[in-house]
């Protein structure tokens, strides 16, 4: 429903968008992930012609959007909250945005309650919130029930209930056969939320997988052990037990008398504990997050770094 070929754009002499190719698919949210300035918003602007490529295309529903008839049919796109006019009333603005494109009156109602901004419709948005301002700018990009969806951080200024209505509103849209793709820097949500992930650095392709398989690949496995003797299980992990098999284990002790094991199965170091007289308490798998695979797999990509994550 998207695809993006050899995509490239230069600003200055500098590429911000490096030969990017990747497709987003109907029925699947595609997270949209890298670092600051790593040219996401730039490949979204592009995708909707509002950039012009330097080099490549971006296609969506195999034509470029330039060439859509009544877009809003096509792709919704909310891309900057704040880009309203503070005069206009919510249901001014989407009834002009309807009207455009030649969509029925009755779209403006019925996004506006499934956005849950019913009771502002008459507001001007200049009083809006930046949560309400998003709930605005997610009905535009639902007013012409498009089957392609381009959300640029749409939870920024929502709270816990809006951050909720957005991840379950994303999945139900996916779920319906629509292309959904969004960006967002909330790793947390993006591990609940998206089913397949894009992340890009210097605006080069770094990863374009199934979010399992992202964390799987990036991320590391490490095995958590507890004994009731603390002293046993240290001299088994420090290499002094009977069983020669401990060699090379990667164990750090993490304090508390707790151990993290990496390069061995769980299975393998119950039987090493049993073969030793150790009895163990705690023996747990622990996966890293997205967030920490993203931050591993992205190090050599952050162009601006603070000096307390140096």
């Amino acid at each position: 429903m998207i695809e993006i070929q050899g995509l490239t754009k230069e600003y200055d002499g500098k590429r911000v968008v490096d030969d990017l190719t990747f497709e987003v698919r109907p029925g699947v949210v595609t997270g949209f992930l890298g670092p600051n300035g790593a040219g996401k918003s730039t490949t979204m602007r592009l995708v909707l012609g509002l950039d012009r490529a330097t080099a490549g295309r971006a296609l969506v529903r195999g034509r470029p959007y330039p060439e859509l008839a009544d877009p809003l049919r096509h792709v919704g796109a909310l891309l900057d909250a704040q880009a309203l006019h503070g005069g206009r009333t919510a249901h001014g603005h989407l009834r002009w945005l309807a009207a455009s494109n030649g969509l029925p009156g009755r779209r403006v109602d019925e996004v506006l309650a499934q956005v849950g901004l019913t009771e502002a419709a008459g507001r001007r948005i200049r009083g809006f919130s930046l949560g309400m301002r998003q709930r605005l700018g997610v009905a535009a990009a639902l007013l012409g029930d498009p089957p392609v969806l381009m959300l640029d951080e749409p939870v920024n200024g929502l709270d816990p209930e809006g951050i909720r209505w957005i991840r379950t509103l994303l999945r139900d849209l996916a779920a319906e056969g629509r292309a959904v793709l969004v960006s967002s820097h909330l790793m947390t949500e993006m591990a609940l939320t998206a089913d397949h992930l894009v992340v890009i650095g210097r605006g080069r392709l770094l990863a374009d997988d199934a979010t399992s398989e992202f964390i799987d690949r990036h991320g590391r496995t490490r095995i958590r052990v507890r004994a009731v003797d603390p002293a046993k299980l240290a001299a088994l992990l420090g290499g002094t037990g009977r069983d020669s098999d401990v060699t090379g284990l990667d164990a750090t002790d993490i304090g508390g008398g707790a151990w993290e094991v990496s390069g061995a199965e769980p299975e393998r170091i119950a039987a090493l504990a049993a073969a030793n007289g150790v009895v163990l308490y705690e023996i747990a798998v622990q996966q890293d997050s997205l967030e920490e695979a993203f931050m591993r797999m992205t190090a050599d990509s952050v162009e601006y770094r603070s000096e307390a994550a140096a």
